[in-house]
């Protein structure tokens, strides 16, 4: 079993318009509501790839139900969420049909005491013997500690666990000290961790900063990965048109998914690049075209050397 945790979870609300204008009404021609945060659609693309999930993270009020009410239809999917008294966020995704870009509007999330924390990592750590690996998905909702990621990078690894670091920030800076398995910056994340824009030159300065494996997306471009093992580009055959939102996500749930099938990480990496892609071309976060994730991981360009470093 895989566990994500979204210490944010979120309700994902996406409005489809004709055209996004500055400054004006708009008519919506579309509406879709999906349980939500980066670590709960990890976890719906890994559920849909045949993988036994279980998601954790923080619940509360009205929209928390109706987060967990939606997850319950979820195959494959095992809600350990623990309750807090603040209610669950929202995220607005507005998508512009003419000319496919969306823009995302986020909540802060619930305020969590100090109770409600320590109680969510009574049940983390209470998950961690069941688990063939964790991602840690995701911004920190109010009052949650700036290093919270960084100790429950330390948990897993006390308890044997393989640890997927996706954040950014302060959090994702503490984090990488902590020596996860694996982290998956976006370009801008990784610059902001490193101070270098050049991504060769960021990912092996964010693995010489504690991180096993760093896996960068560079959005339409593929995946750039800095490893023990070696290093790879991994670039699409093509350039997919849609909604992007949730892309990262899958790209994650690509790489989870190989590493508990013990994949090389030429093959991951075809996997999380194949996904990433195939999301843009599905409706909302959390989904992949499965026609276009088949046609496309086939025919995704790795390059790279192996290295004993």
């Amino acid at each position: 079993m895989i566990l994500t945790v979204t210490l944010n979870t979120a309700l994902d609300i996406t409005y489809r318009v004709g055209s996004l204008r500055p400054h004006a009404s708009h008519r919506v021609s579309e509406v879709t509501e999906r349980p939500g945060g980066k670590g709960v659609n990890v976890a719906r693309v890994l559920a849909a790839l045949g993988h036994e999930v279980t998601v954790t993270g923080f619940t509360g009020g009205a929209t928390g139900r109706v987060v967990q009410e939606r997850l319950a239809s979820v195959p494959g999917v095992v809600d350990a969420l623990v309750p807090v008294t603040g209610a669950t966020r929202r995220t607005i995704a507005v998508v512009d049909e003419q000319t496919g870009d969306t823009t995302q509007l986020n909540e802060p999330g619930p305020m969590v005491s100090p109770a409600e924390w320590s109680a969510f990592q009574e049940v983390y750590q209470d998950l961690l013997p069941s688990v063939s690996a964790v991602a840690l998905c995701g911004s920190l909702p109010p009052g949650v500690p700036v290093g919270a990621y960084a100790g429950l990078v330390r948990t897993a690894r006390a308890a044997g666990v393989p640890v997927l670091l996706d954040t950014s920030g302060e959090p994702l800076r503490r984090g990488v000290a902590a020596r996860p398995d694996i982290i998956k910056p976006n370009a801008d994340e990784l610059a902001e961790l490193t101070g270098s824009h050049e991504p060769l030159r960021a990912t092996q300065d964010a693995r010489r900063r504690g991180a096993a494996a760093v896996v960068a997306s560079l959005g339409p471009e593929g995946l750039l990965a800095a490893t023990r093992e070696g290093r790879w580009r991994a670039t699409p055959p093509t350039s997919v048109r849609g909604n992007p939102t949730g892309a990262g996500d899958s790209a994650v749930a690509g790489l989870l998914s190989g590493l508990v099938d013990h994949l090389p990480w030429p093959d991951r990496l075809a996997r999380a690049t194949a996904l990433s892609a195939a999301t843009v071309a599905a409706p909302v976060a959390g989904e992949f075209d499965r026609g276009v994730y088949e046609e496309l991981l086939g025919r995704v360009a790795v390059s790279g050397e192996v290295s004993a470093a």
